[in-house]
């Protein structure tokens, strides 16, 4: 089991190999941010369906993160880009007395790189469109890995909406294929509907 880190809980969850851009304003998080170096820290899905102070408020994988890029955006808050490296899953959860969220942890092993089957190559253009259309996203991946199945999974997890108890039941597997699955059968329910 590891030291005790700080958790940064949000209603999406950065990934492995994953990035995010996140405006810092809460005291509890800006002290999270100051003391990064010293106590690291993880990017957390929460539970909105449970009250704030319910044990399950956030779900038990959570990811490892490191600060690769910070500033001052326009409102005078802290902007910071964070790079997920590893996922955990929570031993032992508890508060501060500012409310900061601590935990132990457990490392959880990587998702293994897996090459696309035919079948899941229409998440490809799907996630390419995403990026298109949100170029601040896509601008954070210079070198994307579309045909990287686990790099796929992991970046629709990260930006597609949808109920959180599935979302952390796909973090929890072993490998991406669950999410795979999910993501295919989502996408052609999709495009059915579309038609």
């Amino acid at each position: 089991m590891s030291e005790a880190i700080a958790l940064f809980p949000l209603s999406q969850i950065v990934l492995p190999q994953g990035r995010m851009q996140l405006r810092v304003f809460e005291p509890r998080y800006q002290r999270l941010v100051r003391e990064a170096q010293q106590r690291p820290f993880a990017s957390a899905l929460l539970n909105p369906y449970v009250h704030q102070q319910h044990p399950s408020r956030i779900f038990p994988v959570v990811t490892l993160v490191q600060i690769i890029d910070f500033c001052q955006l326009d409102d005078g808050l802290l902007g910071i880009t964070i790079e997920g490296t590893q996922r955990l899953r929570i031993c032992k959860r508890w508060q501060e007395a500012d409310q900061l969220h601590v935990a132990e942890t457990e490392p959880l092993a990587d998702w293994p790189s897996q090459p696309l089957t035919a079948l899941q190559q229409p998440l490809v253009a799907a996630l390419q469109q995403i990026y298109q259309q949100n170029p601040e996203l896509a601008a954070l991946y210079p070198t994307p890995k579309w045909q990287d199945g686990c790099w796929q999974a992991q970046r629709w997890l990260e930006v597609l909406t949808m109920p959180a108890q599935l979302k952390s039941q796909l973090l929890e597997a072993n490998s991406a294929a669950p999410a795979l699955d999910t993501l295919c059968q989502w996408l052609s329910e999709e495009q059915n509907a579309a038609s």
